[in-house]
């Protein structure tokens, strides 16, 4: 049985599990930084990776005693290697480093993407290659035919904001807490979704890319305005955002073949998406595929799920592997005209 320890330190989330090659999750824990970074409305890079350093070697400890493991037990041991914030992201995979060294064991280096497309193999055993995946979350929002381990190919990618900092700056400008993706769906519960007029960036263009950059400006401006409820600003924003997505994908969904829709991510946690996104599946006879929510957002049982993947396939990297702020699942994909750093 493999045996993987896992770590996750990309952005807020401090985390470290233990997962087998045969889908059991034996230990996780996980530490945010909501409170340190609400004042702010957003995460502030030092303060997180200040974070990792204190908690991580505790969280190490933790899951191994949880599990009654050793080091020693362990087949190889999983961290993200990027891309991230690079502070945590060094904090994590150095972490990672010193395991593998002190245990002389592999070291894979995760692309914490890789982590969130793999992660509904970890739940659904018969989710097979190829599949079409909706990648959304704070720093992300991509379609990607997942043609197996370490194979993919971007079909879109955003030209400048992703769905989940939408949803953050959005909550910021409605005076909710960060994060604000729970936030903004709990207040869209109380609103109506079509009383505050919104633009859906995008929306009937020839190429399945996302915007959400002018969607942000619109929901600045109706909150300046005063003319509408914030339960209805943030049930419109929501809606604003479904409708992006299922546009977009659609369209991605008519030029891939993929049998399923996955959707992964932390915005894959958000209900009325998922709805949507599953009636489109149904409507385009594909099956489709969602982590539970808790899988969804940063994780350490994704990444050692990913590791243990690799690990199957002789994937594993030297103690020298990169720390990287930036890198594309699909580095041969071109540049989306008009997009920033981001795609």
């Amino acid at each position: 049985m493999i045996l993987i320890l896992g770590l996750e330190s990309s952005c807020d989330d401090s985390a470290a599990a233990l997962v087998t090659g045969d889908r059991q999750v034996l230990a996780e824990a996980v530490v945010g930084q909501n409170s340190a970074h609400q004042p702010y409305g957003g995460v502030v890079p030092e303060i997180a990776a200040r974070a990792h350093v204190e908690v991580l070697p505790g969280l190490i400890r933790q899951v191994l005693d949880e599990a009654g493991v050793a080091i020693a037990d362990l087949d190889a041991v999983a961290a993200t290697a990027g891309p991230g914030l690079i502070g945590g992201v060094m904090v994590g995979l150095l972490a990672g480093k010193g395991v593998a060294l002190a245990g002389g064991k592999p070291l894979i280096a995760v692309n914490h993407l890789e982590g969130h497309a793999l992660s509904p193999r970890l739940i659904d055993g018969g989710l097979g290659f190829p599949y079409l995946l909706l990648l959304a979350s704070g720093g992300h929002c991509q379609l990607l035919e997942v043609r197996g381990i370490g194979r993919y190919r971007r079909l879109a990618t955003t030209i400048d904001d992703a769905a989940g900092e939408a949803f953050d700056k959005a909550a910021k400008l409605l005076g909710l807490p960060y994060p604000g993706g729970p936030a903004i769906e709990a207040m869209a519960a109380e609103g109506c979704s079509s009383a505050v007029p919104l633009p859906r960036p995008l929306v009937g263009s020839g190429e399945p890319h996302f915007s959400f950059a002018g969607l942000k400006s619109a929901v600045q401006r109706a909150v300046a305005s005063g003319a509408y409820r914030p339960a209805d600003i943030a049930a419109s924003f929501q809606q604003a955002v479904v409708d992006c997505l299922i546009d977009r994908t659609r369209l991605a969904l008519e030029r891939s073949a993929a049998p399923t829709l996955v959707v992964a991510g932390g915005v894959a946690a958000n209900g009325a998406i998922r709805r949507a996104l599953q009636r489109l599946a149904e409507q385009e006879g594909r099956r489709f595929a969602v982590p539970p929510g808790w899988l969804c957002t940063d994780n350490a049982v994704m990444i050692a799920w990913a590791g243990a993947e690799r690990l199957a396939l002789g994937l594993t990297d030297p103690l020298e592997a990169p720390a990287r702020a930036r890198w594309p699942l699909d580095a041969a994909a071109e540049t989306v005209r008009g997009a920033g750093v981001k795609a």
